[in-house]
Order: structure tokens, then C-alpha cells, then sequence
């Protein structure tokens, strides 16, 4: 089972946001290098982005919302948004994204 999976929201639509592009990348050394890739499914998921296995460090999600709002025919004030965050362990890292065109959220989810 992957250690990292995301969902985003479409808070102006109350609805998953289909077809968001998300990348995984690992810092290492002040560079980033990308580990995995995909995109939200029907109810707006990732399930799996990653190993099995994440070595500890520093890790980034980045989420292509200028794409998605072009491709639903809305402005969006944020092209992309990043999240990073701190892996340790071999637990599971569920981040969530509630998306709106001018506002976003996220949180460390189960």
C-alpha cells in the first residue's frame, strides 16, 4: 500500500474535483526529485502516490488547480498549490485539498 494519498474538494461546487494533477516530490540535498504522479479519480481521489516504503524526509504535493479551473471554465486566482510536509516512520500520510478559486485548505487527514 502506497504511504501518501490525497483527495481535493471542489468547495464551490460541493463536489470531488475530477482530474486534478497531483506530484509527489522528495527533497533531498535543497533539490527536488519526483517519486510519483496521477491525477483524481470520479470522487476525487489519489488512492496511491508513492512506495510502499517512504524514507523519512521532506516531501511536497503539488496540485495543478490552474488546470483544473481552466478545464471547468472559472478563473483561479492560485496556478498550483503546494503543500510540503514531514514524513517520518512508515505510517500512512493522508492530505486532503478543499479547493475553491481564490482559497484553499488542507489538513493531515486518516
Amino acid at each position: 500500500m502506497s504511504r501518501v494519498s490525497t483527495s481535493v474538494l471542489d468547495a464551490a461546487f460541493g463536489q470531488p474535483a475530477v482530474g486534478v494533477g497531483v506530484t509527489l516530490d522528495r527533497q533531498s540535498d535543497d533539490r527536488w526529485s519526483e517519486v510519483a504522479s496521477g491525477a483524481t479519480d470520479a470522487e476525487g481521489r489519489v488512492a496511491g502516490l508513492g512506495p510502499d516504503r517512504l524514507p523519512d524526509g521532506v516531501y511536497r504535493l503539488t496540485f495543478a488547480t490552474g488546470d483544473y479551473f481552466e478545464a471547468t471554465h472559472r478563473p483561479a486566482f492560485y496556478p498550483e498549490v503546494q503543500v510540503m510536509f514531514h514524513a517520518t516512520g512508515a505510517e500512512h500520510y493522508h492530505l486532503p485539498l478543499l479547493l475553491s478559486p481564490f482559497a484553499y485548505s488542507t489538513y493531515r487527514g486518516a
